[in-house]
């Protein structure tokens, strides 16, 4: 692409100027600008509402930016078919609904399509990299499975083997950690680190602050239409950006034996309009 983004070829993601939302007029978030390099775990935080599952769509093509491009590789994805944008860039979105009677294989090996020409079936190499993927994310002894009688954490692992047998430089992953028990939320951030670490670069919509501050790389803070801090975890995490951003008191502490920060809320000063509340939820002062 020419013109704004020149110079910044080096760039895995390239955003200039964006503005995001579902119609012309209502932006959720406007005149985004950010770079994004290789090997690079990006993490997007804020509040529910804030943009951030809004943005990663924009960025993948499915939603039309209001304002702005988005350039993927030195190419404008505004100028991309759907098989190239495929090749670019893998998106794991939240809920996503199967139908019934798929199998896990059959799931994973879908992320193969856009190295598939039409007339041609699956080849022995397509099945080998569906396997490692599967291997590799744990989920292989479930190929022959329907995927609906598996279990939540089992499916999401199957959804990030279809994303990693895409085989694409750059993967959008929306809140993959979303409904799973603390050990396998663990395990796929520490996924996404190990590919990061061979070169592929990841952006994703994270809940889990503390994970996100650990294994993240980098943070962007989202919040108030824009976003409010862009950095390493250290200098995104403060109690001061958290509190602005979420709207209410928060500490941010590090954990002096493991390193790591812990991420809590502090109670309101005045708690005396909360109490009224929950005695009348709880039905106290009843005759």
């Amino acid at each position: 692409m020419q013109g704004t983004m020149h110079g910044r070829q080096d760039a895995v993601l390239a955003v200039e100027g964006l503005s995001v939302g579902y119609r012309k007029g209502n932006n959720i978030l406007t005149n985004v600008s950010f770079d994004v390099r290789q090997g690079e775990m990006v993490g997007l935080i804020g509040p529910n509402g804030a943009g951030k599952s809004t943005l990663l769509k924009t960025l993948r093509g499915i939603l039309v930016p209001l304002a702005g491009c988005v350039v993927i590789r030195g190419h404008e994805t505004g100028m991309l078919s759907s098989r190239e944008f495929a090749r670019e860039a893998a998106y794991l979105q939240q809920n996503v609904e199967i139908s019934f009677g798929y199998s896990a294989r059959e799931i994973v090996m879908a992320g193969r399509y856009p190295h598939i020409r039409w007339w041609e079936g699956e080849s022995a190499g397509d099945r080998q990299i569906v396997d490692a993927c599967m291997a590799y994310t744990g989920v292989l002894e479930l190929a022959e499975r329907p995927i609906h009688m598996i279990s939540g954490g089992q499916r999401q692992r199957v959804l990030l083997a279809k994303v990693l047998a895409q085989q694409t430089p750059l993967l959008f992953l929306d809140e993959p950690a979303t409904g799973l028990d603390i050990f396998y939320q663990e395990e796929i951030f520490r996924f996404c680190r190990e590919i990061c670490a061979k070169g592929r670069t990841v952006l994703m919509v994270v809940h889990e602050l503390s994970l996100a501050a650990k294994l993240c790389s980098r943070l962007m803070l989202v919040g108030r239409g824009r976003i409010i801090s862009d950095g390493p975890p250290e200098t995104v995490m403060t109690s001061e950006n958290l509190s602005r951003c979420y709207g209410v008191p928060v500490r941010v502490v590090q954990n002096p034996r493991t390193g790591s920060m812990e991420i809590f809320t502090e109670p309101p000063s005045d708690d005396n309009r909360r109490t009224e509340l929950l005695s009348t939820i709880l039905g106290e002062g009843k005759t």
